[in-house]
């Protein structure tokens, strides 16, 4: 225990901890960046635990991610990606599937093809359906706005 108010102590501990990781609300530069995800790398490995701080911390590694000059170019990139197939291959790539592991959801092999090649889009039944094999969540298939 301290003899400090707790207002007091807080501020204290708070601008300790702030001087020697600043990167934890403001990320400034790529040292800070990297410093930012080894942290993160660490405290994911005990959640439960951290969650708070980790919560902290994504949320400046993302304001990073969002707005430094060398992410602008991957940015643009992603934002012009359909959303349905970006997630489609995710799935594909987590569960080591090819084409025709989608035959109960597309019915065939062309069909997956067409998707992620951009000349056809999920229907309704096909994100049902992803979702339903997958257990996630139908908004994962459509765009955020930011």
């Amino acid at each position: 225990t301290s003899d400090l108010p707790v207002p007091q102590a807080m501020t204290t501990v708070a601008r300790s901890l702030f001087s020697n990781a600043s990167f934890l609300v403001h990320i400034s530069n790529n040292e800070e960046y990297e410093q930012a995800l080894s942290f993160m790398e660490e405290l994911i490995e005990e959640y439960d635990l951290y969650e708070p701080l980790i919560e902290l911390l994504s949320a400046s590694i993302e304001r990073w991610e969002n707005n430094a000059p060398e992410f602008a170019e991957f940015n643009r990139k992603v934002a012009t990606l359909d959303s349905g197939a970006a997630v489609l291959r995710i799935l594909m790539d987590q569960y080591h599937l090819k084409t025709d592991d989608f035959k109960n959801e597309f019915g065939g092999k062309s069909m997956v093809s067409m998707i992620l090649g951009g000349t056809r889009k999920l229907s309704k039944d096909h994100i049902q359906a992803l979702c339903d094999r997958f257990k996630i969540s139908p908004a994962l298939f459509f765009n955020r706005s930011n």
